[in-house]
């Protein structure tokens, strides 16, 4: 058997996969990985009943924790991402909305076994004199931990996390799955921002430079020709507000978000509009009592509409240096 035929079963090999999946994913029942789904928890520590989180405002507000700025409703998300704990997404695969459970998640698959050599001492004088006391959480060579004890010139650093070595019971109730597109990009971008933005999508006729096909007998070293071509692009656009502009999550990985948002919302791209209100007619003080800031008008305009001579001012100018 030649290369040549090799290479061609190896295709038809694959295309029968490819169409075995296809055809499972269609019978598969239920939820699926790459479905969104607007969820509802509440976890604690098997152990000890302490709080991980939850979307339940009455259960933020027996737990003392509803005054931390954060909005307790159901979250979207998406399955199959990691979203979620690995074990509550295959508990929710398969299920329908409204379903509810519980699932005990394991210590190494939640925050991670606890690792005693993760505890170090080191000076206190690479922490700041401030967070110099037991409790408090601190950064030390790029790793966040926190001072379990600290005495004289000498600190106890535990970089376990908080809740490693705890599994972890997460309750759970499907509330629906999410197929509007604006809910859908509105929950990805609450997911990584912890903030709710304005957003809403649109079909835009976009005029793009394509590659024009060369004729056959064309000479293959020629330069690619291109033609203007008016395509439609489903557009998401997204207002930026000051809080979501200097959202430090948003500063360092706008790109990846979203590009993110592109590829599970489908829309071709996003524009990030900023909208500047306006100051109610009291414009923008400056040099010379309330004119700076004339770039954009007639100096002279101004100077005739305040009745002053731009001459004799060029003269007293003039006269003084000498």
């Amino acid at each position: 058997m030649t290369e040549e035929q090799e290479a061609e079963l190896d295709e038809q090999a694959d295309d029968v996969e490819e169409d075995v999946a296809e055809e499972a994913a269609d019978e598969a029942e239920g939820l699926q990985e790459g479905d969104f789904v607007e969820l509802e928890y509440t976890a604690y520590t098997a152990e000890d009943d302490q709080l991980v989180d939850t979307t339940d405002p009455e259960v933020a507000e027996e737990e003392g924790v509803d005054d931390q700025g954060q909005e307790f409703k159901p979250r979207t998300i998406v399955l199959g991402e990691g979203h979620i704990f690995e074990a509550v997404e295959q508990a929710i695969i398969g299920s329908e909305p409204g379903d509810s459970g519980t699932v005990t998640v394991p210590a190494e698959d939640a925050f991670g076994e606890y690792d005693p050599d993760d505890v170090q001492t080191v000076s206190a004088e690479k922490i700041d004199e401030d967070d110099r006391y037991p409790g408090a959480n601190v950064q030390i060579e790029g790793q966040q931990g926190y001072i379990s004890t600290i005495i004289g010139g000498r600190a106890r650093v535990d970089f376990n996390h908080p809740l490693a070595g705890e599994d972890v019971e997460y309750e759970y109730t499907v509330a629906d799955e999410v197929d509007d597109r604006e809910q859908q990009a509105t929950g990805l971008f609450e997911m990584y921002l912890g903030m709710e933005p304005d957003l809403w999508i649109e079909t835009d006729e976009v005029e793009e430079e394509v590659p024009v096909e060369p004729d056959e007998d064309a000479d293959e070293d020629a330069e690619p020709e291109f033609e203007t071509e008016t395509v439609e692009k489903e557009t998401l656009y997204l207002e930026a507000t000051p809080q979501m502009t200097m959202n430090q999550q948003w500063m360092m990985g706008k790109q990846q978000i979203g590009q993110d948002v592109i590829d599970k919302v489908g829309v071709d791209r996003v524009i990030v509009q900023e909208v500047i209100d306006g100051m109610g007619g009291m414009g923008m003080g400056g040099m010379m009592g309330g004119m700076g800031g004339m770039g954009g008008g007639d100096i002279e305009e101004a100077l005739e509409d305040a009745d002053v001579d731009a001459d004799e001012i060029v003269e007293e100018l003039e006269g003084a240096e000498e």
